[in-house]
């Protein structure tokens, strides 16, 4: 049984999907105003391996992740470099879609762009409006989470201490506030001096950054979908908040399971663009690291913890997969071509993956008992069916690595 740590229900979990047999997945994808860095990827490595792993158990996966190339941070960035909006984002999805190729990341079945689905966030908020859990104010739409009652049920928000009097919010996002306590912004009205908006059925203006993934959840998933999942910091005034939109007009949960990364610190502190203190996959490329090393660093640990990266920690973790690798050659050359019916090591290895794995995606737990079992392996002992045996299970546990052959 694979189980989970719920946030929702903050909690470990036995995993059951909606339907037999079929796990739906959300990515809270990434905000394209800048190049993506290690990590961004490290949570959208945990996701690709989350995936990997439930095929690997058996389960269909339908997998949905956006790209956020509206909001007011993109058309900063764009204005301070004086190009288009579009054309800013465009070159950051694209970056982000080599990079995901070069990490031998699956792509999920959807990549919406929030540009791409304005007139489903409008039909979203035409069904706030209606429902009055939404208001128009000075031009903008925001939302009233006094409305929902659930709202902060996800992060455990205490609403008894939320502001008596009524504040907006007309922003995304407000740098060093964790959460926009109040009313916060759907639709961005047009301002005269606009560069960047939509002509839409309610006005020109373009859809708020909270608005834009459950208007695409609704767009692809016509059900609870079995995980929502994104990086730890989108528990803050975001996760709450697509939520309570999307369950303030649907007669069913948004998801079943919430499965939330933690962050890449550098040498103690978070990794992030404003800090100054981000690395990119080509920096540790130049390097003389391979990306199969970049994507092992990035995986290797478990999800729901902060890593560290430092010159040390990256040279450890691709020693440590060297080490593997070549232990897996040396298995390889033993190998036959026919694996043996009885195979009591490859079962050991392939139930050793799974415990770990099972156990809330443990993928440092899991590495580390391969690692045990083959060090502690004679190879010259083995005979070439057991050897092919062994090669096989690794090539199954490898779908889901992508690191070891």
């Amino acid at each position: 049984m694979i189980r989970f740590f719920n946030t929702l229900g903050k909690k470990l979990e036995t995993f059951y999907p909606v339907r037999k047999g079929v796990a739906t997945i959300f990515t809270c994808g990434p905000s394209v105003y800048q190049r993506a860095h290690i990590g961004n990827f490290r949570t959208f490595l945990f996701e690709d391996v989350l995936a990997r792993y439930l095929v690997y158990s058996g389960y269909t996966v339908k997998r949905g992740m956006n790209f956020t190339d509206i909001e007011d941070k993109a058309i900063s960035e764009a204005a301070k470099k004086k190009i288009p909006v579009d054309h800013l984002t465009e070159n950051n999805i694209r970056e982000f879609m080599r990079e995901m190729r070069l990490l031998n990341m699956r792509f999920p079945d959807y990549l919406p762009k929030a540009s791409e689905h304005v007139n489903t966030a409008v039909a979203l908020i035409l069904k706030l409006l209606e429902r009055q859990i939404a208001y128009w104010y000075k031009g903008n739409v925001y939302y009233d989470p006094l409305k929902f009652p659930a709202f902060g049920q996800l992060y455990g928000l205490d609403m008894s201490q939320w502001p008596l009097q009524k504040k907006r919010f007309h922003k995304d996002t407000y740098p060093g506030l964790q959460w926009n306590k109040g009313d916060f912004i759907l639709w961005h009205g047009y301002k005269d001096g606009d560069t960047y908006y939509w002509d839409t059925e309610i006005g020109k203006g373009r859809p708020s950054w909270n608005i834009q993934d459950p208007g695409m959840v609704s767009r692809y998933f016509q059900e609870t979908l079995s995980i929502y999942c994104g990086g730890v910091d989108n528990l803050y005034r975001h996760h709450d908040y697509t939520k309570a939109i999307l369950e303030s007009v649907r007669p069913y949960p948004m998801a079943k399971f919430w499965l939330h990364c933690n962050h890449l610190y550098v040498n103690g502190q978070k990794m992030s663009k404003s800090k100054g203190n981000v690395i990119y996959t080509d920096t540790l490329l130049r390097q003389g690291y391979r990306m199969a090393e970049i994507r092992f660093f990035l995986m290797y640990g478990y999800y729901r913890e902060q890593i560290n990266y430092s010159g040390q920690s990256m040279s450890r973790a691709a020693k440590k997969l060297r080490t593997f690798r070549d232990m897996v050659k040396a298995i390889t050359k033993k190998a036959g071509q026919n694996p043996s019916p009885a195979d009591r090591i490859g079962e050991t290895v392939k139930r050793t993956f799974t415990r770990h794995m099972d156990n809330d995606l443990h993928v440092r737990d899991a590495f580390d008992g391969l690692f045990e079992l083959l060090a502690g392996t004679d190879v010259h002992t083995l005979n070439s069916a057991e050897a092919e045996g062994i090669v096989k299970t690794l090539k199954d546990i490898d779908d889901v690595l992508k690191v070891i052959f």
